[in-house]
C-alpha cells in the first residue's frame, strides 16, 4: 500500500495543476492583456506559481528552503538557474518581479498556459537558428534589463544531477553586453521532481542564490568559468547532503 501513495498523490497534483493552470490561463487571456506589464506579470505568473507550488507542497509534500535570497536586492540583472525539473521554472517565477524569461518559441503554442504567457513577452527563440537566437536574446535582453526587468536562462546543460555544471554562452554574453551582473540559482529539484518523470517524492528542495559576479572588465568565458565554478561546487555539496 505504502508503495502505491506516492502515485495516487502524483496523480492528484497533476489534476489540481491541470484545473488551475486552465481557469488561471484563461482567466489571463481574457483580461491579463489590459494589465500594466508589472501588474500583469503578478497575475499570470507571480500567482499562478504561488498556487502551484502550495498545490505540489499539499498534495506531495514537496517544500523548499532558500539561502542567500538577500542577493536578489540589487538592480535586476541576469538569473542564470541550472535546469533539472519544471520546479526551478515555477519557484524561479516567485523570486522577483517583474521578470522575462528565455524559451523555446514552440512554448507559446500551448494552450492556455502559452497564450497567457504571451502576454508578458519572453524572449521566444528557435535554438535551431543558434546565431539569430543569440543575436535575439542579446538585443531583447539588453532591453528588457535597460527598462528594469530581471532576464531569466534556464541553460541547458545543467539538468541532470551529478554532472559538472555547465551554461552555455547566452547568458553571460547578455551580462556583459549589458554591463550587469550574474546571479546563479542551484537547487536539487531533480531529486523529488525529476525531469521527465510524473512521480514525485516529498522532501524539502535546497535552493542555493550566488553572490552578484560582475562582469565588468571580464570576458563571456570568464563570467561563464566563475558561474559554472560556483554552480558545480554547490551542486556537489547539496548531493553529498542528500545521500548523508
Amino acid at each position: 500500500m505504502t508503495n502505491i501513495i506516492p502515485q495516487i498523490r502524483s496523480c492528484v497534483f497533476y489534476i489540481g495543476y491541470g484545473l488551475i493552470t486552465l481557469v488561471w490561463g484563461t482567466a489571463s487571456v481574457i483580461i491579463g492583456w489590459a494589465l500594466p506589464y508589472k501588474i500583469r506579470f503578478i497575475f499570470i505568473v507571480f500567482i499562478w506559481s504561488h498556487l502551484v507550488l502550495k498545490w505540489l507542497k499539499l498534495s506531495c509534500g514537496i517544500t523548499y528552503e532558500i539561502s542567500g535570497k538577500e542577493h536578489l536586492s540589487i538592480d535586476p540583472c541576469v538569473l542564470l538557474v541550472n535546469h533539472q525539473s519544471t520546479w526551478e521554472t515555477l519557484f524561479t517565477q516567485t523570486l522577483v518581479c517583474p521578470q522575462t524569461t528565455l524559451i523555446k518559441k514552440e512554448l507559446l503554442k500551448i494552450p492556455f498556459f502559452g497564450w497567457a504567457f504571451a502576454l508578458l513577452k519572453p524572449i521566444a527563440i528557435d535554438r535551431k537558428r543558434k546565431i539569430g537566437a543569440l543575436k535575439q536574446l542579446l538585443k531583447q535582453g539588453n532591453a528588457r534589463l535597460n527598462n528594469g526587468i530581471w532576464v531569466t536562462l534556464f541553460p541547458e546543460g545543467t539538468r541532470s544531477t551529478g554532472r559538472k555544471g555547465s551554461f552555455q554562452r547566452g547568458g553571460a554574453a547578455l551580462a556583459v553586453s549589458a554591463q550587469k551582473p550574474v546571479l546563479v540559482i542551484a537547487h536539487n529539484a531533480g531529486k523529488y521532481w525529476p525531469a521527465g518523470e510524473w512521480l514525485k517524492k516529498p522532501g524539502t528542495i535546497q535552493v542555493r542564490i550566488s553572490n552578484p559576479v560582475e562582469t565588468r572588465d571580464k570576458t563571456v568565458d570568464e563570467v561563464n568559468r566563475i558561474a559554472e565554478a560556483w554552480l558545480e561546487k554547490v551542486l556537489s555539496r547539496l548531493d553529498d547532503n542528500h545521500r548523508n
